[in-house]
């Protein structure tokens, strides 16, 4: 047992590196993408080659940062057969297909025209070269739906049904699966938060060169265009941050109630703008959780439902089987007590078909796939020893939801002062001071980017499918010192990696601020 935790806990460090790794990469992509399209799209209306240059700059360094992308998601990937194979068994074919459509479709669309966008020049048309360049755009978005789609379905299990026969879940719509209001959500909110990178990114580089005072010209045209990206991505990423919330509220609410620090729900429950909550905190003590708190009144109800008088249960509230009902009132169902009970029927008369299958007894077979369909809705609570192992961390979840959050209205802020300054008053974007932030930024937006996927994946334990398979019942048979060995293995590459990546744009920034990216530029 001991052998199996730890190899359970390290196959999660693993895969949570390989994924914070790769999420580095992938907003930039996203972002980047965009932001060269648009500066394409200017010269090829404007004729200019100033715009060309522009273009090409920000191109080289998209190519630089996709490179690293890929290589870290195709580890990804792997680890879904290495560490993770009771997991890809149970899942069959439904988390297999959008990955597949992701590989065959949306990634071959980007990587294709990608080489038109960097060896096309002069070789294709420059209306040809456009659609190649927005096509990559698109197809990097299109790759990010389709993961994002398995992601969700994680999260919100749709469209699918167990077969005892195969011991695993089929798929039975794929429009459930591809079209859930999860995924819809949770794909438009992270590609618009990776403009939103991708523009802080560009506006941070700009303002390194404005600090070496080399191609003024240059920074305050890209500031320009990334500004007016990031602000439509800041506003869209907030609106589409509550169309997520709503959905948590509904088929993950003890993701919602971690999120808040929740124990104790209430009617019109107020929103923790700021809080810091008390480490000795234990679920039943009955203490108030937080140390001090700023508190919003009847906003998480608002923010949850859209009704200010809703009830929003708390960790207590769910354990006991008290959520949120469809009139917003509080509504009575199973308590996490009775949902393990109903998972260990579940998995018994899993087991009982399993015996009646290899005895050739079809009516047990039948009577077994009876009791399982009846309480299959909580099949991984049969893995739980306790409601209490059913509760995220805490701590971690409420945290890093509000640096998300704190962080998105600093980038609102950020993104309005550069767009007026650079109208109204573009002296000033040489500022000491503006420079320093448009370089302090670029770590913030970063931080924020991860921070929400943590809100994501964390909160969500200790589920891998939600209410289906916890993480200890999904990783392969494997000594644990094979996956601490890969770990530092993936450790020492990834390390690698990011040098190489950091110190190639690096290179390239200083080699364009030392000569006139644009000619006849003044500086």
């Amino acid at each position: 047992m001991n052998d199996l935790l730890s190899t359970v806990d390290w196959s999660r460090g693993q895969f949570a590196l390989t994924a914070m790794v790769h999420w580095l990469f992938v907003p930039l992509t996203i972002g980047l993408s965009l932001i060269v399209a648009i500066m394409e799209s200017i010269y090829l209306k404007t004729k200019s080659e100033r715009w060309k240059r522009l273009t090409k700059f920000w191109m080289l360094l998209f190519g630089i940062n996709f490179a690293c992308g890929v290589a870290t998601g195709i580890i990804l990937e792997f680890e879904f057969g290495t560490n993770w194979s009771n997991y890809s068994w149970f899942v069959g074919d439904i988390f297999g297909a959008p990955l597949a459509i992701e590989g065959i479709a949306a990634f071959f669309l980007e990587s294709t025209f990608i080489a038109v966008m960097f060896f096309g020049w002069n070789r294709v048309s420059p209306r040809f070269h456009l659609l190649a360049t927005w096509l990559t755009s698109v197809g990097v978005c299109l790759s990010a739906y389709w993961i994002l789609v398995a992601n969700a379905w994680m999260q919100y299990p749709a469209g699918m049904e167990f077969d005892p026969a195969q011991m695993r879940n089929v798929m039975v719509s794929f429009s459930d699966v591809a079209l859930s209001p999860v995924a819809v959500n949770k794909f438009f909110h992270t590609v618009l938060s990776g403009w939103v990178l991708g523009a802080v990114f560009v506006v941070g580089v700009s303002c390194w060169f404005i600090c070496k005072k080399s191609n003024l010209g240059f920074a305050k045209d890209s500031i320009k265009i990334a500004s007016w990206v990031g602000l439509a991505g800041i506003v869209l990423t907030m609106w589409t941050g509550d169309g997520s919330a709503v959905e948590v509220a509904k088929v993950q609410p003890m993701k919602l109630a971690a999120m808040e620090g929740l124990y104790d729900g209430s009617t019109g429950q107020s929103l923790v703008g700021f809080g810091i909550l008390d480490p000795s905190k234990q679920r039943t003590d009955g203490k108030d959780p937080m140390l001090m708190e700023v508190s919003i009144p009847k906003g998480l109800s608002i923010l949850a439902t859209h009704n200010p008088d809703a009830f929003i249960p708390g960790i207590n509230d769910l354990i006991e089987g008290r959520e949120t009902g469809p009139d917003g009132q509080m509504a009575q169902t199973l308590s996490y007590a009775e949902r393990i009970e109903a998972g260990k029927r579940a998995q018994e008369a899993l087991r009982r078909y399993d015996a009646a299958s290899s005895a050739g007894d079809k009516e047990a077979m039948e009577a077994a796939e009876r009791d399982l369909k009846a309480d299959f809705g909580y099949f991984g609570y049969g893995y739980l020893s306790s409601p209490d192992e059913a509760v995220p961390p805490v701590a971690l979840t409420f945290y890093a939801f509000r640096v998300m959050v704190m962080a998105g209205g600093y980038l609102l802020l950020f993104f309005i002062v550069m767009l007026f300054l650079s109208y109204r008053k573009p002296r000033h974007l040489e500022s000491r001071w503006l420079v320093f932030f448009g370089i302090l930024t670029i770590p913030v937006v970063w931080i924020a980017s991860e921070a929400g996927w943590i809100v994501a994946e964390m909160g969500r334990q200790p589920w891998v499918i939600q209410d289906l398979l916890p993480t200890r019942a999904a990783v392969s048979a494997i000594p644990s010192g094979s996956v601490q060995l890969t770990f530092w293995m993936f450790v020492i590459v990834f390390a690698g990696l990011m040098t190489a990546e950091v110190s190639i744009m690096c290179r390239e920034i200083s080699k364009a601020s030392r000569r006139d990216i644009l000619a006849g530029e003044e500086a």
